[in-house]
């Protein structure tokens, strides 16, 4: 199974229609589980009008909140797309890292309180939570040392399915050790536009005669191919539905 998620920049840039009809298109074709999925939204307005388009699958971001705000702002948007039978993610504490236009420092971010974490979920009604417990958006210049007590704790105190955002650069001994903690969805992005990126670079840099975009996107789209299928394999979800 796979979710393609999109940031509000990306579906500025691909337009939301384009997107539903792209991915509609795919799951059809390929007869396999296919969700798009709106990540790191923050206005309702914009959440609304892309439920009413057909996205099936929310997250609302109000991490930067204060804990109240957040759970305010989570519970309008939960009410809202229950009604559309959406589901509804939302974080909890704070991750460093830029995504799309959020930058958060790394002195501004902090960890997911397990205890807080349950009244978080019971006062908002969401489907899933996303927690904070040592990554960060973007590639890590060092391991980083996850707090997999922290998890195991939210996990005592959330009976919910946990999300992990900033998973680019992971082990694979680290997304393993968080699944069997109660990570249930993994979030990478950063090592797929590295791996596309890098791998058109080489094409073009071997190739400079090159103009036609079906020879030098064909390299960058199969270099992001194989990290998705490595981390869809770290993941244990190879032939899963």
């Amino acid at each position: 199974p796979v979710i393609i998620a999109g940031t509000p920049g990306t579906f500025t840039h691909a337009g939301t229609e384009n997107l539903l009809a792209l991915v509609s298109a795919m799951a059809k074709q390929y007869h396999h589980p296919l969700a798009i999925h709106l990540d790191h939204h923050t206005k309702f307005d914009d959440i609304a009008q892309k439920v009413r388009s057909g996205v099936r699958s929310v997250m609302i971001d109000a991490s930067h909140l204060p804990f109240a705000q957040n759970i305010s702002r989570v519970k309008e948007v939960v009410d809202f797309c229950h009604r559309f039978d959406v589901s509804v993610e939302a974080e909890l504490g704070q991750l460093g890292g830029q995504e799309d236009d959020v930058q958060v420092n790394e002195a501004d971010a902090f960890y997911t309180n397990p205890a807080q974490a349950r009244e978080f979920a019971e006062a908002t009604g969401i489907d899933s939570l996303a927690v904070a417990i040592g990554t960060a958006h973007g590639m890590y210049a060092s391991a980083p040392a996850l707090d997999f007590s922290r998890l195991e704790n939210i996990r005592q105190w959330v009976n919910l399915p946990l999300v992990l955002h900033g998973a680019s650069g992971l082990s694979t001994k680290d997304i393993q050790q968080t699944i069997k903690l109660g990570i249930c969805k993994i979030n990478v992005a950063t090592e797929l536009k590295n791996a596309f990126s890098q791998a058109l670079k080489n094409y073009l840099t071997e190739h400079p005669e090159a103009t036609d975009p079906r020879d030098y996107l064909q390299s960058a789209k199969s270099a992001m191919r194989d990290v998705v299928s490595k981390v869809i394999a770290d993941c244990g979800c190879e032939g899963r539905t």
